[in-house]
């Protein structure tokens, strides 16, 4: 279902992404995890097609995002890590516009805006209107995620998509990730956030400096690399072990 064959993306001197290649089947979910300038995001936004690549290739379904750029966003949905949104809109508004992007029509948009609408209990008053400038960050973030899922994509990515959310609908988000992916979708699950990544996600894979570490499930890497947890397994590979001593160490320093 997705594809990565050899992504380079380099800025100037830095290579934001080395060679990656990464390949995820149907129904699976997969942790893309790494410390800050891992390059997660740049991969996903290469994947996505809103950056081009300087070598390499992505598959989404077996079509090209650079040369099909079109076919290829049909079958995707995306909630970056931005939740940008146009703000002089009504979330109604911009969802009905989503909807039309996909060749949705307005009939059929407004009852899956109603389904979401009622998943995520969004008020209906607020939706119709009040404008996305005025929404909290978890209001903005869940109408992301309706616009991302609204026309029902084979591949989901997802970027940092619990930011914002409370504790309730963030349950709910995860529960539903669960679902779409035992019907077939695969998703591509970008955070920092390591114990929600090793509940939810079937694989891991874990970057650092732009290259691909590791690729697996939690329990087979955890026993390949001698470690009792995704956390201990992730803070060896990355360079960061030791952080738990600085903490305490730096903590004292403070109170002396």
């Amino acid at each position: 279902m997705i594809s990565i064959q050899g992504l380079t993306k380099r800025f100037g001197a830095q290579t934001a992404v080395d060679h990656l290649s990464l390949e995820v089947p149907p129904g699976m979910i997969v942790g893309l995890l790494g410390p800050n300038g891992a390059g997660k995001t740049t991969t996903l936004k290469m994947v996505t097609g809103m950056l081009q690549p300087d070598s390499g290739a992505a598959l989404i379904c077996g079509v090209n995002v650079v040369t099909h750029p079109m076919e290829a966003k049909r079958l995707m949905g995306f909630v970056p890590d931005s939740g940008a949104v146009y703000e002089s809109l009504t979330g109604l508004e911009f969802l009905l516009m989503i909807g039309a992007l996909y060749g949705i029509h307005e009939d059929e948009a407004r009852p899956r805006i109603r389904q979401f609408l009622d998943f995520f209990e969004l008020d209906e008053e607020t939706l119709t209107t009040k404008l996305l400038g005025a929404y909290s960050k978890g209001m903005r973030r869940k109408v992301v995620i309706t616009a991302a899922l609204l026309h029902n994509p084979k591949v989901v990515l997802l970027d940092e998509p619990l930011d914002g959310l409370d504790a309730n609908a963030a349950v709910g988000f995860k529960a539903l990730l669960e679902t779409l992916a035992r019907e077939g979708k695969t998703i591509v699950y970008s955070s920092h956030v390591l114990d929600v990544v090793e509940r939810v996600c079937n694989r891991v894979a874990i970057m650092a400096e732009g290259k691909l570490l590791v690729e697996g499930t939690p329990q087979e890497l955890q026993h390949q690399h001698g470690a009792d947890t995704l956390e201990q397994l992730f803070t060896r590979l990355t360079g960061l072990s030791g952080l738990e001593a600085r903490a305490e160490t730096f903590a004292k320093s403070m109170l002396s």
